[in-house]
């Protein structure tokens, strides 16, 4: 029977155009117990001389080790000289192969590790982590792609300029003229206002849409219950304020729910963990777990809200500035691993909530998250913006188009129903990059434009 380790350590030694494919991806611990001898020997010398050796070579610098580092010499000798003859064999296939062999043989070993931490023989690591091992075991590939090479690839390149970008919309004019069209996935995208201005409407009234356009949405909450989100959702779905949901009989409740759900192919899942105590491993966890049983895969991902989550890479939350910069690029980094766009909410500092003109400077603890984030806006309302039942929004970060075009414009809000909605133009005439919110002229504008909330002809099907 052939042993397909062998044929991996021959064709390193022969074949150089195989070595410099498979040597970034092949890890000692793949390999039985004398082929890793032999590989530990090949790869020193490799990284030593940055040459192929021959067998000659490693036969020799395998004699010169000490005997009590030699238990197994004649085996592994044997291994070593085989390699003298080596078999040609088809190049494609023998990558396809190899690939194949390292998944499988990653896999087979986090399964291992998972047994030993479930019966307490690994103490170096929790349960919690087991889903990340076997993750990490699952995605080993042989990513042969160097870059982009600017000659070579001028025509990919060309027609990447002129591809259009999938982007999920918005159900507001304003935020799609100011991001082309919606945002893109792969990103993380933060709204920033103080202590009750509105984050959570916001976040709210987005996964309200995006169900009623045909997304599937994940809402995890880390400050309110599950329920509390769910019942800001009913009051912008069923167009009731948040206060008479209770007062809807259990027919009319039911009759709401039928209705939406027959006029979506969208899904919403909403998932509450402990203030402070949830990371991204906890998400992944959750993500994986949700396409397991119930085949739901989000297209959007609403983290209510970042700083309130955990970090997975660090315990030290004494560095704020540091320690929430990890947390958002944690965050970022899931949401191109999950191709989902991510919405997060940011605390406003004490000056930048009692200011109408507020900038990036004013992230409460980090400015460390605008570094992360691809598009950022603040949510502004002062008194009269209240009375008007208006924000007024201003970009402070765009990846997605020229922020300074409309850096301010105004949208309004119906806080009962958890919804915002588009006003007339005119309300945000006059708006600038001075500290003026305008809001006269904003409560003269008032006249509303938002569509009738029973309307589902944006449903997807």
């Amino acid at each position: 029977m052939i042993n397909f380790e062998q044929v991996i350590f021959n064709n390193l030694m022969n074949n150089e155009e195989y070595c410099r494919k498979v040597i970034p991806y092949l890890e000692p611990r793949y390999f039985s117990k004398n082929h890793k001898v032999a590989y530990d020997l090949y790869l020193s010398f490799l990284t030593k001389y940055n040459k192929l050796p021959s067998a000659s070579a490693l036969d020799i610098e395998y004699q010169q080790k000490p005997d009590f580092e030699r238990p197994n010499a004649p085996d592994v000798l044997e291994l070593i000289n085989q390699s003298k003859v080596c078999e040609k064999v088809e190049y494609d296939w023998l990558l396809d192969t190899t690939e194949k062999w390292c998944k499988e043989r990653a896999l087979h070993l986090a399964i291992m590790e998972s047994v030993d931490i479930i019966d307490g023989d690994n103490k170096e690591k929790a349960p919690g982590a087991i889903p990340n091992m076997l993750q990490d075991a699952l995605s080993v590939s042989f990513d042969t792609n160097v870059g982009h090479d600017y000659i070579s690839n001028a025509k990919e390149r060309y027609e990447f300029y002129h591809r259009k970008e999938e982007r999920i919309e918005f159900d507001l004019q304003k935020f799609n003229e100011i991001t082309d069209g919606g945002v893109p996935r792969k990103t993380a995208n933060v709204i920033l206002g103080g202590t009750n201005v509105g984050k959570t409407l916001i976040m709210c009234h987005l996964s309200s849409a995006y169900l009623q356009m045909g997304y599937n949405v994940l809402y995890i909450t880390m400050e309110m219950a599950e329920e509390k989100i769910a019942e800001r959702i009913d009051a912008n779905l069923f167009d009731v304020e948040i206060n008479d949901l209770k007062f809807l009989t259990k027919e009319k409740f039911e009759s709401n729910v039928k209705r939406i759900s027959g006029k979506t192919e969208g899904q919403l899942m909403i998932k509450e963990y402990p203030t402070a105590c949830a990371h991204v491993g906890h998400f992944r966890a959750l993500l994986n777990e949700l396409k397991l049983k119930k085949e739901f895969l989000p297209d959007v991902i609403c983290v209510d809200y970042l700083g309130i989550c955990a970090s997975e890479r660090s315990k030290n939350s004494s560095d704020s500035y540091g320690y929430l910069k990890m947390i958002s690029e944690e965050l970022r980094g899931m949401a191109v691993e999950y191709k989902v766009a991510l919405w997060t909410g940011v605390q406003l500092n004490r000056s930048g909530f009692s200011s109408t003109d507020a900038d990036l400077t004013n992230i409460a603890e980090s400015w460390g998250i605008a570094h992360t984030a691809d598009f950022a806006f603040m949510a502004i309302q002062d008194e009269q913006l209240a009375k008007a039942n208006q924000y007024m929004i201003k970009q402070l970060k765009s990846r997605y188009g020229d922020k300074d075009k409309i850096p301010k414009f105004i949208v309004g809000v119906e806080k009962a129903k958890m919804r915002l909605y588009d006003t007339e133009n005119s309300a945000s005439d006059g708006l600038s990059s001075n500290n003026s919110t305008n809001s006269n002229s904003s409560v003269d504008a008032l006249t509303k434009t938002k569509k009738d909330s029973n309307d589902y002809s944006n449903f997807k099907y």
